[in-house]
């Protein structure tokens, strides 16, 4: 009794849906980076809204150590641009340039989420046609059982 190659069909949609789902995972662990990253930005802004000049704070120097130091001007603070290079602003221009990181990373997510509705979508398709290439095969075997009895 064969099935008339649909089980090859049927493996075949099963593999796209693996691979939909592993690039939903894949766009899902980025966002989720992305998301951390505003975390820390969001804890700059704070740091630098709220430290003063002469406060002490914990520096970390790597290797999860940190050293006490005193801020002798919380008006000197170092931003990164972005391709290896940073530059000295104000407490205010160093918080303009988070937020338009913020603003950059929002971007993304949002761009990322688009892409994983997109994903979403394609699987719900695939998982259409997975349904009703199981529905005809169902039918070609009772066609089939149909035809044995009537043959006998």
């Amino acid at each position: 009794m064969s099935l008339g190659g649909g089980g090859g069909q049927m493996q075949q949609l099963q593999e796209q849906m693996q691979a939909l789902e592993q690039e939903k995972q894949a766009i899902q662990a980025e966002v989720q980076n992305l998301r951390g990253e505003q975390g820390e930005i969001d804890e700059a802004i704070e740091a630098i809204e709220t430290l003063e000049t002469g406060s002490t704070v914990q520096v970390p120097v790597g290797g999860d150590a940190y050293v006490r130091a005193e801020i002798q001007d919380i008006d000197e603070v170092i931003v990164t641009l972005g391709g290896g290079y940073a530059a000295e602003r104000d407490s205010d221009g160093a918080i303009d340039s988070l937020e338009d990181k913020q603003d950059a990373l929002d971007d993304r997510i949002e761009e990322l989420q688009g892409e994983i509705e997109k994903v979403e979508s394609e699987t719900a398709d695939l998982e259409a046609k997975a349904q009703q290439a199981q529905q005809q095969q169902m039918q070609q075997l009772q066609q089939q059982m149909q035809q044995q009895q009537d043959d006998e």
